[in-house]
């Protein structure tokens, strides 16, 4: 069992800027990929970012890309995304989660999500 444990959402006005982070306070990430998603009201949870065991293999959905950088940290056992020139579009719950590969569904641990808020 691997507890994640979001935090640094926040409301922010357009164009600026948050850093997630997502931490494992119980054991060890660094045999585990690990991802962020994000759910808007009335939507399904949707694909943000995702980083490798070493950090070597990223991947961005295409909205974010240029905007957004996932990064870790094993010795600190957490993960973060740095969040810059926010949309209003951006507003959502985001969910940090950790698997076996860069399928979704081998990611079986997701946190509670934090909640970002832009305002334009």
């Amino acid at each position: 069992q691997v507890e994640l444990v979001e935090s640094g959402g926040g409301t922010v006005q357009a164009g600026g800027s948050l850093r997630l982070s997502c931490v494992a306070p119980g054991r060890s990430i660094s045999s585990y990929v690990m991802a962020w998603f994000r759910q808007s009201p009335g939507k399904e949870r949707e694909f943000v970012s995702m980083i490798g065991r070493d950090g070597s293999t990223i991947r961005y959905t295409a909205s974010v890309k240029g905007r957004f950088t996932i990064s870790r940290d094993n010795a600190k056992k957490t993960v973060y995304l740095q969040m810059n020139s926010l949309k209003p579009e951006d507003t959502a719950v985001y969910y940090c989660a950790a698997g076996l590969g860069f399928d979704k569904a081998k990611l079986g641990y997701w946190g509670q999500g934090t909640q970002v808020t832009v305002s334009s």
